[in-house]
């Protein structure tokens, strides 16, 4: 099952970013031998000022037409590593072959894409940067894996 993090805003060259391409080169290590993968990352930017409804837009138009969309947002479902792992099971093992998650801005969501969306996910009741989240996203991916495959990356 492929994976697409859709996000707003682009990432720089730094911390952030070598975090990102980290966590991908070992999800896609460890997920590839579980059908898992690979994982990659489409960012978008409203150069025009057109705020969350044009981010959302852009968005949207970077789902691939099979996926299922899961997005982020702070009302979102709160799971454990072990139950995002189940997840990601599920639906892989469901015939699901393309997944993508969608990150907003610092605005949040557009609503239809919300709507898009076959359920919404939360990092917890704080509020995270748009930008580190994408980092948190690729790690519990990774983590999900592991999880899966068994290593011991992972400790409850």
């Amino acid at each position: 099952m492929r994976v697409t993090i859709l996000a707003v805003g682009r990432l720089r060259a730094g911390p952030e970013a070598e975090l990102v391409a980290d966590y991908f080169t070992r999800f896609e290590r460890t997920a590839r031998p579980l059908g898992l993968g690979p994982a990659r990352l489409i960012e978008v930017e409203d150069r025009r000022g057109g705020g969350r409804e044009a981010e959302g837009a852009l968005l949207l138009r970077q789902i691939p037409d099979t996926a299922r969309l899961l997005a982020l947002d702070a009302g979102g479902e709160m799971l454990t590593s072990e139950a995002f792992a189940t997840l990601l099971r599920r639906l892989a093992d469901g015939g699901q072959r393309e997944l993508a998650f969608a990150i907003g801005g610092a605005d949040g969501l557009a609503e239809p894409v919300r709507a898009r969306a076959a359920q919404a996910l939360a990092f917890g009741p704080m509020i995270w940067p748009h930008m580190l989240a994408r980092v948190m996203l690729a790690e519990q991916l990774y983590r999900a894996a592991a999880i899966l495959a068994g290593t011991p990356y992972h400790r409850g």
